[in-house]
């Protein structure tokens, strides 16, 4: 159920970065053994169509993993660093990085098609 939204400036990465970036999150997060079911993971991009940083560089890309209730604040804490890690690895070159981890509602709600056969 893990959902990782990437929000970032425009130069941060191009579509093709961008891609290999949910790659290489989607391998890190489905290793660590709190992501039971990885085949739930999903992860999205969004670039900011406007933004100003209080700092000199302005690159940015801030990754927000929300998850179901019920993890320990150690668990989510190492969640975040593996993010912090591949980010770190993917955008050398952006200015700030950053991620947040917050628990979904309790009314969270979906629905998945099942596979084509």
């Amino acid at each position: 159920m893990p959902h990782v939204i990437i929000e970032h400036s425009p130069d941060a990465a191009d579509p093709e970065g961008l891609s290999a970036l949910c790659d290489a999150l989607f391998a890190a997060l489905a290793a660590h053994p709190s992501i039971t079911r990885p085949e739930t993971l999903k992860l999205r991009s969004c670039a900011a169509g406007a933004h100003l940083l209080g700092t000199r560089g302005q690159s940015f890309a801030h990754a927000t993993l929300r998850l179901l209730p019920g993890r320990d604040a150690d668990t989510r804490s190492d969640l975040a660093q593996v993010i912090l890690r591949v980010l770190e690895a993917q955008m050398p070159h952006v200015h700030s990085l950053s991620v947040d981890v917050a628990d979904l509602d309790p009314a969270y709600a979906k629905r998945v098609l099942p596979p084509d056969d």
